[in-house]
């Protein structure tokens, strides 16, 4: 008579834990090869810090260039601003509607009023020049941990614990692509 009892709330906190394991929950930045049949999720969750920033090394200048980021309430990409020392190929040398352009103290800053997208696509050029991702004030060499010469789509996304066993944690120093 007790077993009767017993099983259906054990089997229904089983059920819950199950579905629960497959909603996504949790916002984290995410890196999905791009063009790739079974792409890879390499992942950073995402903490209660929405900015973020991408360092990488302008390759003719071979100086810093800095770009600067904000997650909207909805997990969307605002683009905030750039910082660079040199006016270059790539590097915008003057505003257009909705940007501000200044120089000071040594660095040319490039901010943007309302630049909000989706994701982007990043690539891991293979040639040796810093690409960092910032955020929390630590820096993740993404040349070590992912692949070169392979495309990511950038975003932020809801995963579930599932897909994040599946994928790979930045913040994890184990983590490199296969």
């Amino acid at each position: 008579m007790n077993r009767k009892i017993v099983v259906p709330p054990i089997l229904f906190i089983a059920f819950v834990g199950l579905i629960i394991f497959f909603i996504p929950m949790k916002e984290a930045f995410t890196f999905t090869e791009h063009r790739t049949e079974n792409p890879k999720v390499y992942y950073l969750p995402l903490e209660s810090e929405r900015g973020f920033q991408i360092r990488y090394v302008h390759s003719i200048h071979l100086s810093d260039v800095f770009e600067t980021y904000e997650v909207t309430a909805n997990q969307k990409i605002q683009l905030l601003s750039m910082q660079y020392e040199d006016l270059a190929i790539g590097l915008p040398g003057s505003a257009e509607e909705g940007e501000t352009f200044s120089f000071q103290d040594g660095l040319y800053t490039l901010t943007y009023e309302d630049n909000v997208i989706d994701s982007f696509v990043l690539l891991i050029g293979d040639v040796d020049a810093d690409l960092a991702f910032r955020y929390l004030n630590k820096e993740i060499n993404l040349k070590q941990q992912l692949e070169r010469g392979k495309s990511y789509a950038f975003s932020v996304t809801k995963l579930s614990y599932y897909q994040m066993l599946r994928g790979g944690n930045l913040n994890d120093n184990r983590t490199k692509a296969a």
